[in-house]
């Protein structure tokens, strides 16, 4: 066996006894081989993907120590307090620790008796700190939180700079780069400042599955909220507004509904603030009303819910927000409430900037704006803007892949003289611009440049500059626009060529503004578990955590609790199974929820289920627990019932496309789809383009369209494929009984 091999195998097994995990998530084992053969290190993966264990498994491997540097007094704490109930050897030092209490850290660290040391920027670069690290091995050093290191990420630090001249002295430590909001501009500047190589980069996708996103209009944000939290009983969840009067005006609002909410805003003492986090936390509150300035380092995993009741500033906010919730792989809500009078606030806040910060901070607020007013799935936005393309036309997890798509009007003409403009004034100038000169303006910068005298002056007099500002922002959407990073002009692609020349056509909505929609309701979690069992587990964390003063998450996540109450393990060898149980946590509490399990399940006659499943499961157990079902699973089983496609768009009043998108993801969650004819047909296809494609799904699978829709030179479209990737893969996966086609 190679020393590789045995490297992975120990990783593996650190995984299952320490952490409780059976399997890596995507790219966790390869980052790990890599830091483990000492290779410096970025991981650009979303909040809730994996990072910590990234580091955390090669730490326990080391002969030495690592070193993870954070500007987070509460996440240091929490991955300190978690790893210490794992039985892992990890100190923090930071300034929020007693003289006692540093003092017994750092003897600790003398006596060689750490593994992980988690400290600030600030107290690495002290010269005691310094001293005290010289005589140790230092094995890794971990970079939390990377994206501080560059001058272009939101929160840039410039004590982050210095971490270069600490690595120059321990340069046998392998250096590692973690963060989760880096658009590819920062990206590099991180790999210069810390001179790594692009070949031990890894990216994951900054797409957040369990994430419902949903934006709505603004109308009555108090009401809207209220009806929006009746949704979440018991559960936790954040409220992100724009000014602290509005966190303490809509915090008393909801404490005068019976709401267990409390404020969080940088008005309230420190004292305030921090026992405040600490309730939420600690599950004794259930919702927090914040600024942004709540949430950073905020690890809590089972946040089922954020709010924003104001616009954030830019998708990078706005994404590391949301980012807080579902943090446990289970399904979590996000609501952005809209108003084009937030924009006119946070354009004054903007105006207050450098000409530089400026028109950095306007270019990032019209790319959430487009986020707001995209008709398309919402992820498409906020993925392009981290440099990432998502394949499919609809995720089916966010309001706009939902709801039925608005009513459109052919805006080729208004999008054909809005790019000759673009293309007239040489690509150098913004939306403004190009909106004054299409409507005439006689603006001292029109005249400067000469443009009063292009052929395309005054000829978009007829339409509304709000109209305008939002067809430019639909042209960046959807490809016919780049924007320069850096000065903001605007830049023609090859697909508005296109629409210049007439081969092909532009729609957009005939409005500025979206029509009220109504509120999507909260998505149910994927296992059928048994909610009375659920609650005495929580119950029993619950007490637990306050016996040894810790949050709850800390014994075990949610979702550990809901596959207890799907699985209903009685055996500790039937609990080693569930997520997030290892041999240390077995030792410490197994026989203490088994306790409350056994209890619950053997007079109900209850058995356990040995085998956990990875899809849902039918529930076998005598009382009957009412399940809620996504839609796409009743449609599923509409279908495998023998209606066609056509009779359940029809009953439902959807779209087919939007039936197909409900079977694709009822046949990707792991349930067998009848083969149906009627898929064949719906394509529109040859039968000789369709078994081209059948060749190719062979080739090159069939769960990413892309890659075929790339190799057909873009010739088949998406929703043709779509019909023939969905009976594909009911050939494979053939559904037991028979139906005839009606």
């Amino acid at each position: 066996m190679t020393m590789n091999q045995k490297l992975i195998n120990q990783s593996r097994q650190i995984l299952s006894d320490v952490f409780g995990y059976q399997e890596f998530r995507p790219l966790q084992e390869k980052i790990i081989q890599n830091i483990l053969n000492k290779k410096d290190t970025l991981v650009i993966m979303p909040t809730g993907g994996g990072k910590s264990i990234c580091y955390q498994i090669p730490a326990l491997i080391f002969d030495g120590v690592t070193l993870v540097v954070s500007p987070l007094i509460s996440l240091m704490k929490d991955q300190v307090e978690q790893l210490s109930e794992l039985g892992v050897p990890a100190v923090v030092l930071n300034s929020s620790l007693t003289f006692q209490e540093y003092q017994h850290n750092v003897d600790l660290i003398i006596n060689n008796k750490v593994k992980l040391l988690y400290l600030a920027p600030e107290t690495l670069l002290m010269p005691k700190t310094q001293a005290l690290l010289s005589s140790k091995t230092i094995s890794c050093l971990t970079i939390d939180e990377a994206h501080c290191i560059s001058e272009w990420g939101h929160d840039f630090r410039p004590e982050y700079r210095h971490l270069i001249d600490f690595r120059a002295k321990f340069p046998n430590a392998v250096c590692v780069a973690l963060t989760a909001t880096a658009t590819p501009r920062v990206q590099q500047d991180i790999k210069n400042c810390l001179q790594f190589e692009s070949s031990n980069e890894f990216i994951a996708s900054f797409n957040r599955t369990n994430l419902f996103i949903q934006i709505i209009q603004k109308t009555k944000p108090v009401n809207q909220a209220i009806q929006f939290l009746k949704q979440f009983p018991n559960q936790s969840g954040i409220i992100y507004c724009l000014t602290r009067r509005t966190v303490d005006d809509l915090t008393q609002r909801l404490l005068e509904q019976d709401f267990s909410v409390k404020p969080y805003h940088a008005g309230l003492s420190d004292s305030e603030r921090r026992i405040n986090q600490e309730l939420f936390i600690r599950d004794d509150i259930q919702i927090i009303v914040a600024t942004v300035a709540f949430g950073m380092g905020i690890n809590k995993p089972n946040i089922r819910f954020v709010l924003h009741y104001d616009l954030p500033k830019n998708i990078e906010g706005y994404y590391q927000q949301i980012g807080r919730a579902g943090r446990d792989g289970l399904n979590a809500h996000c609501l952005l409430l809209f108003s084009y009078g937030d924009i006119k606030k946070l354009k004054f806040i903007i105006d207050q900037k450098n000409e530089n910060e400026k028109r950095l901070a306007i270019m990032h607020l019209n790319s959430l704006i487009a986020l707001v007013e995209t008709d398309e799935c919402r992820r498409k936005p906020i993925l392009n803007y981290f440099g990432e393309t998502y394949p499919d036309s609809k995720c089916g997890m966010c309001d706009n892949c939902e709801t039925e798509p608005e009513d459109v009007a052919d805006m080729t003409i208004p999008a054909q003289k809005f790019l000759s403009c673009v293309a007239r004034t040489k690509e150098l100038f913004g939306a403004k611009h190009i909106i004054d000169v299409l409507r005439g303006s006689k603006g001292s910068k029109v005249f400067r440049f000469n443009h009063q005298e292009l052929s395309t002056y005054g000829i978009g007099k007829d339409i509304s500059q709000t109209y305008w500002i939002f067809l430019s922002r639909q042209f960046i959407i959807k490809g016919l626009l780049k924007q320069d990073t850096q000065f903001g002009s605007l830049k023609l692609t090859e697909k508005a060529w296109r629409v210049m020349r007439g081969t092909e056509k532009f729609y957009a909505r005939m409005e500025e503004e979206k029509p009220q929609q109504a509120m999507v309701e909260q998505k149910p979690v994927d296992l059928p578990y048994d909610h009375s069992l659920f609650s005495l587990l929580r119950e029993k964390r619950k007490v637990l955590a306050d016996q040894i003063n810790v949050p709850p998450y800390v014994i075990f996540p949610d979702k550990t609790l809901i596959e207890m109450a799907t699985y209903f393990p009685q055996s500790k060898e039937c609990l080693m199974k569930i997520y997030g149980i290892g041999i240390v946590k077995l030792k410490k509490y197994g026989q203490s929820f088994l306790d409350v399990i056994q209890t619950y399940c053997q007079p109900l006659g209850i058995k356990e289920k040995s085998e956990v499943m990875s899809k849902p499961i039918a529930s076998t157990q005598e009382k009957e627990i009412p399940i809620r079902k996504y839609r796409y699973i009743i449609i599923g089983e509409e279908f495998n019932s023998g209606k066609s496609i056509q009779q359940l768009a029809n009953e439902l009043r959807i779209k087919v496309n939007t039936v197909i998108s409900h079977l694709f993801k009822f046949a990707t969650q792991g349930y067998a789809l009848r083969i149906s004819d009627e898929l064949l047909s719906l394509s529109n296809l040859s039968d000789d383009i369709q078994q081209k494609v059948f060749e190719q799904f062979r080739i090159l699978g069939h769960y990413q369209l892309k890659p075929i829709f790339d190799h057909f030179n873009e010739q088949i479209s998406y929703d043709a494929l779509r019909f023939l990737q969905i009976h594909y893969h009911s050939q494979q996966n053939p559904y037991n009984v028979e139906f005839s086609e009606n």
